[in-house]
């Protein structure tokens, strides 16, 4: 399910990439820091986005998909974490709230002991759920939002992730 050596792409499928939303991730930093600057706290059930993560869209061209599979990929080891938003995002109106994060959330990982080329680890029940889970929302949506996180050794340039779907009939 999240190979990095599998990078077959079979036929009518498509391949939707991560990518990282620089400006968004940016305006929930200063969010942050502000926030600290002037000991102030954040509003009730607000989530503040950590230094160890990121802001991270997937844009939809077909409205129609069925998930497939996610595609992965991680140098060295590490631990990452893809927490989706439920809510079309505009952060220049409304702070993230907590209740607003979807689960399942995505984990992937490759232990410190493990070889730097072995297959990272995942919860496969939870990764098909959710990514069932983008499909049914990628319906209505344009565009979804994702915290991203990096721990344990993984870096944000590192790391590279997509879903693949194939269009409904």
């Amino acid at each position: 399910m999240s190979s990095d050596a599998d990078t077959t792409i079979p036929s009518g499928a498509l391949v939707l990439t991560f990518t990282q939303d620089a400006s968004l991730t940016e305006v929930m930093r200063q969010r942050a820091l502000s926030l600290q600057r002037t000991s102030q706290k954040r509003q009730e059930g607000e989530r503040l986005l950590l230094p160890y993560e990121a802001v991270y869209r997937l844009d939809f061209p077909v409205q129609a998909l069925a998930f497939t599979r996610w595609r992965v990929s991680l140098e060295g080891h590490g631990r990452v974490t893809v927490t989706g938003t439920s809510q079309l995002w505009t952060p220049d109106l409304t702070h993230l709230m907590s209740r607003q994060l979807l689960d399942p959330m995505g984990m992937f990982w490759r232990s410190p002991g493990d070889p730097p080329r072995s297959p990272l680890k995942c919860l496969e029940a939870d990764m098909q759920e959710f990514g069932e889970r983008i499909a049914e929302l990628a319906k209505v949506r344009r565009v979804m939002y994702f915290l991203v996180a990096f721990k344990e050794g993984a870096e944000q340039g590192k790391a590279e992730f997509a879903v693949e779907f194939v269009p409904e009939q």
